[in-house]
């Protein structure tokens, strides 16, 4: 799998010893990360700025002070656990508790002692999967700002384009020449970026 570039991979651990080998592993593998010993810590990075760039977030279930699984709820309530994938560290006695952060939306769990290959592969997919979902949400600001440039007019338009209308059909039913609507229609394509109805329609349903 090719390596996400300038991805972030967080790890929150209250053991010493685990934080510093995970740390060392993702160095030897060119992976940049970010440690801390309680979830509370990460808690107030993401809250003052949530990431821009594609991540993953390591993360202890049982902690002093809130628990991993706590930080993973407050994930999930504010949307964050999509754009960033969460791989648990667990203990065996943790397991059932880590299959059901799974299935709740968590990416993956992984039982200590791991296995550096495997968990490094995991990362790696949680990082592409971080960044499918932050190109998805960017892309979508863009097409919420280009449609936030068209006139109400230019909106009117592009409803009738969009339901397969044909310029006669268009101008008729909003009273105007069919020239002014092709002139409407050009300038709802510029603006949009698009070649095409069927491309505009596409555009409009991924939003």
């Amino acid at each position: 799998m090719q390596p996400v570039q300038d991805a972030v991979v967080y790890v929150v651990d209250d053991d010493a010893g685990v934080r510093d080998a995970l740390a060392w592993l993702l160095r030897s593998r060119r992976l940049t990360s970010e440690v801390f010993d309680r979830a509370e810590a990460l808690q107030a990075v993401l809250s003052r700025s949530p990431p821009i760039q594609a991540c993953c977030l390591l993360l202890d279930v049982r902690m002093p002070g809130m628990s991993g699984l706590a930080l993973f709820d407050w994930l999930v309530h504010t949307g964050q656990h999509h754009a960033m994938p969460v791989i648990f560290l667990t203990g065996h006695a943790d397991v059932p508790t880590a299959v059901d952060a799974v299935k709740r939306g968590a990416f993956d769990f992984c039982e200590k002692p791991f296995s550096d290959n495997a968990l490094v592969d995991r990362i790696e997919q949680a990082l592409a999967q971080s960044q499918s979902v932050m190109g998805a949400r960017s892309e979508q600001a863009l097409l919420r700002q280009r449609l936030s440039e068209l006139t109400e007019r230019e909106r009117d338009v592009m409803q009738l384009v969009v339901e397969g209308l044909p310029n006669k059909l268009i101008a008729d039913q909003l009273d105007i020449s069919v020239r002014t609507v092709e002139v409407h229609r050009a300038r709802v394509f510029d603006k949009m970026a698009v070649k095409s109805a069927v491309e505009l329609t596409n555009a409009l349903r991924n939003m």
